[in-house]
């Protein structure tokens, strides 16, 4: 392998960082909100899962 300056690396990095397509603030926008409403639909979920969990166990410790 073959050792490169850091003049050329740091060229080789700029010349992939200029290839870099960045998201337009209407697509990070839209994403952030998908985001969130996964966010909200999980969360419900996962409450909904561990209220079931929860009266499961309390039922089993009652019959004890």
């Amino acid at each position: 392998m073959e050792k490169t300056s850091p003049g050329e690396f740091i060229r080789q990095v700029r010349s992939e960082a200029g290839k870099v397509v960045w998201p337009t603030r209407q697509e990070t926008t839209r994403t952030a909100i998908f985001v969130a409403i996964l966010v909200v639909i999980l969360s419900v979920f996962f409450l909904g899962v561990d209220s079931v969990f929860g009266v499961a166990v309390r039922w089993l410790l009652s019959l004890v």
